[in-house]
């Protein structure tokens, strides 16, 4: 395809009466930063940027989820998106983050969706400085509980990964 330079940025020859010096200067230092993409995607990924949110891709590279596991728990209400952009796509912030790790740690501990729910109701609780007292040292007390019951968990899981450890060992031995 032939293109033509616009203050120092190609454009396509035949459709260069379209891209206004502004626009190409926009997109171009967005596509720059970011790869590819539309330039609408690309432009709203920059007004996300300085806003402080994260859109869900970020998030999921962030966390280790999948997407569809993040836009699931945002229907049961687990981690509800902090805002919406123009476009309508899930913003996320650091907090929204935090919490979907706190999730992500306690799936493999073997706990329920409604336990996750439970414990993230617990750390808002805690996290709110204008929280009851009563209402602190309820949440105190939940956290205790769920703490013990990681900590179980954590010793049931070391001994099974050292079961492993011990297979992978022999089948090492015998492999030789």
């Amino acid at each position: 395809m032939p293109v033509c330079r616009q203050n120092g940025n190609v454009v396509p020859a035949d459709r260069a009466e379209l891209y206004p010096p502004e626009r190409v200067e926009f997109e171009s230092r967005v596509l720059r930063r970011y790869g590819g993409s539309s330039p609408g995607q690309e432009r709203e990924r920059a007004v996300t940027i300085e806003s402080g949110h994260m859109q869900i891709g970020q998030v999921a590279s962030r966390t280790e989820l999948s997407i569809k596991t993040i836009r699931h728990y945002d229907e049961l209400g687990l981690v509800t998106p902090s805002a919406r952009s123009a476009g309508g796509f899930r913003l996320y912030t650091e907090d929204d983050v935090q919490r979907l790790l706190v999730i992500r740690r306690m799936k493999p501990l073997g706990f329920t969706l409604e336990e996750m729910r439970e414990l993230l109701d617990a750390l808002d609780v805690i996290a709110d400085a204008d929280a009851a007292h009563e209402a602190v040292a309820a949440a105190r007390v939940v956290l205790a509980g769920f703490h013990e019951r990681a900590e179980d968990s954590c010793t049931r899981l070391r001994t099974q990964l050292a079961y492993a450890e011990e297979l992978t060992s022999i089948l090492k031995t015998h492999a030789d």
